[in-house]
């Protein structure tokens, strides 16, 4: 009975591997995949009719215009980039900050209640988020900051840091409890306070994952498009403050995608746009890569 066991066991595991090698190819794939597709639809437009330098380097966005198209998003990228860098100077300290208290000084039942509570944050849907900053967070600003309008880098990087919060809170508790007790243990034997422990031992050995947490709130951000659509006021200019209206380039691509002919140049430079997106994220991961490694050789 045994031998045939072992002999199933020594069968399966090839198979078992086998499937997993792949499932992580198939991922690579996937990926792959989809860049293919969204470059394959731009293509054309691309290699035949695209000034690069304008595109990259001119504020100037009028795809509709009949005697002088400029296809440039300069300030949509800065539309982005300003949103994207205020909500995680806003959600980067408060997500952290949250994260060590809810690992290492909630008592159970409160961190419970809270891990529920931030899984709620995760759970609403992005457009919800978007009617949020239309509404409540317009009038905030506008009675506040006496701003003609409330739909700006402000109320969309409020909105997107607390779409970001839950993401950093649950990957930085989830690097923060994989740190061996040893480390917490050895600490408080050298006399130690908490926030000693904290800051000596905990946030040096957590600093890869709370990294990792960081970036998957910037891709969050990087990659929402509802809520900045509802929440920036829409309007392709470079911002010069955090009361300024923007428009950022999935917004863009979200509201024109349906009004452009198909394969037309306004259609294929907005398969641009994903692409540029596309290739943000991918150098935002590469980098984040290279600095894990080279604090991991340090």
């Amino acid at each position: 009975m045994l031998p045939n066991r072992h002999r199933l066991e020594n069968m399966a595991e090839p198979v078992i591997e086998l499937i997993i090698r792949l499932c992580g190819i198939s991922a690579i794939i996937f990926v792959f995949g989809i860049f293919f597709f969204v470059f394959r639809e731009g293509a054309s437009f691309f290699f035949t009719g695209l000034d690069l330098t304008e595109f990259l380097t001119s504020p100037e966005w009028f795809p509709s215009s009949v005697s002088n198209k400029r296809y440039g998003v300069l300030a949509l990228a800065a539309g982005t980039a300003s949103v994207t860098l205020l909500a995680m100077c806003i959600a980067v300290p408060f997500g952290i900050g949250a994260a060590i208290y809810v690992s290492e000084f909630c008592s159970p039942r409160l961190k419970e209640t809270f891990k529920i509570v931030i899984e709620l944050l995760a759970a609403i849907p992005s457009v919800v988020w978007g009617f949020i900053g239309l509404t409540i967070m317009n009038e905030l600003i506008i009675d506040l900051f006496d701003a003609p309008i409330g739909l700006t880098v402000l109320n969309g990087g409020l909105i997107l840091a607390l779409m970001s919060v839950p993401i950093i809170v649950s990957i930085g508790e989830d690097a923060l409890k994989a740190v061996p007790d040893s480390y917490r243990e050895a600490a408080v034997a050298l006399g130690a306070t908490r926030w000693q422990v904290v800051y000596r031992a905990l946030l040096p050995a957590a600093k890869n994952g709370l990294l990792a947490a960081t970036l998957l709130g910037v891709a969050r951000a990087v990659g929402e498009t509802m809520a900045v659509l509802m929440a920036t006021g829409h309007a392709v200019q470079m911002p010069g403050g955090l009361l300024d209206s923007v428009r950022t380039l999935t917004a863009t691509i979200a509201a024109e995608l349906g009004e452009a002919p198909v394969m037309s140049d306004h259609y294929q430079v907005l398969f641009i746009i994903g692409v540029l997106l596309f290739s943000i994220n991918f150098i935002v991961n590469l980098s984040a890569d290279l600095i894990v490694k080279g604090i991991r050789e340090e």
